[in-house]
């Protein structure tokens, strides 16, 4: 019909980028760029000036929830995400959220918006919180969310618990990010193909 369509290309940072590998090594790590708004708001705007886009991504990553509910988070060099204690156990005693933990991404929104041309649009997001558990539960990544499922099928009521906390902390999130100045957000959900 020759109408636009919109696409969003899911890598949200060029991470291919010169200036973002450059971005990256200046910051020391993974998370020190994603709570340093500064950087974290001149890697959001990198693909923005060299391809000219109309939107801007938040860098960030889905596992700031769990971070923010105080599970402890690492990304080591050539690894994934690890999260840590795992929760394959069951025991979600220790989860809080922990609010003030998210006002740096909030920040970070806030000065891409004030940035950014208005006709470029300011994207937000979030992990859904299936996915967001399965990192929670087994403590990394996994191929077939084992771990994941097996406590959701062995005690629904405990697994059903800790859904309800992902998804507090993650619609206060999304919240956040839209009063700071991002104009539409979308949930990631990597890992529902894995449930019937």
């Amino acid at each position: 019909s020759g109408r636009w369509r919109p696409v969003w290309l899911m890598r949200q940072a060029g991470r291919h980028l010169p200036e973002y590998r450059a971005t990256r090594a200046e910051a020391g790590s993974f998370m020190q760029l994603c709570f340093n708004p500064e950087l974290a708001a001149e890697v959001t705007l990198q693909p923005v000036r060299r391809y000219g886009v109309d939107a801007a991504i938040l860098f960030s990553d889905i596992l700031i929830v769990p971070w923010a509910m105080g599970q402890g988070l690492t990304f080591g060099p050539g690894e994934g995400p690890q999260l840590t204690p795992a929760l394959s156990d069951g025991d979600f005693s220790q989860l809080e959220p922990h609010p003030l933990y998210l006002a740096k991404i909030y920040e970070t929104v806030a000065k891409v918006r004030k940035a950014i041309d208005p006709s470029v649009t300011m994207l937000g997001f979030a992990g859904s919180p299936w996915t967001v558990a399965t990192y929670m539960v087994a403590g990394h990544g996994s191929k077939d969310q084992a771990e994941t499922r097996r406590l959701a099928y062995k005690d629904p009521q405990r697994f059903q618990a800790l859904i309800d906390r992902i998804v507090a902390v993650t619609v206060d999130y999304l919240s956040g990010q839209i009063e700071a100045g991002a104009q539409a957000i979308q949930l990631f959900d990597s890992w529902a193909g894995t449930l019937s």
